[in-house]
């Protein structure tokens, strides 16, 4: 079953605004680089609308993307996560809100995190861009804890 996305839980780009300059320098080099990832794949569309969901500065960044058109019939929208944490997109399915995409985001990390900590099969894992090693997977499984525990609670409040 596919939810819609909740268009009042996130910011249009052009109001993107931290705390203060510094902070919004940030959120904007965060937001082109989220941009630059989907844009980096040959299925995608142009871009049409961009979207802040949610954002800790240099930790985590949570974006929404329109497209001019579907993804191979399918998809118009995609989150896409940035910061200190591999970068990835995702559909739109399960997640009709920032809090859900980052709930989505940490699943798809520890999958990766567990399987190469099995020593399992990698084909049926969100590929990042790291070595599948023991310690990255560590510190990734440290970080998706840290997300799960510290920034989704107050996601969920805002």
């Amino acid at each position: 079953m596919t939810l819609s996305v909740d268009l009042n839980r996130v910011t249009p780009a052009k109001q993107i605004a931290g705390e203060d300059h510094t902070e919004t320098k940030l959120l904007r080099e965060m937001l082109d680089r989220a941009e630059a990832y989907v844009r980096s794949f040959k299925w995608c569309p142009p871009v049409v609308e961009r979207f802040l969901g949610y954002a800790v500065g240099g930790v985590v960044a949570v974006f929404l993307f329109k497209f001019s058109e579907k993804i191979k019939g399918s998809d118009d929208l995609l989150w896409v996560v940035v910061g200190d944490v591999p970068s990835a997109y995702l559909v739109t399915d399960n997640a009709p809100d920032p809090p859900s995409a980052l709930t989505v985001y940490c699943e798809m990390m520890e999958a990766w995190g567990r399987a190469v900590l099995n020593g399992s099969s990698m084909d049926e894992v969100f590929p990042i861009g790291a070595p599948a090693t023991r310690e990255n997977a560590n510190m990734l499984l440290s970080r998706t804890r840290f997300i799960r525990e510290k920034l989704i609670p107050v996601s969920r409040s805002l």
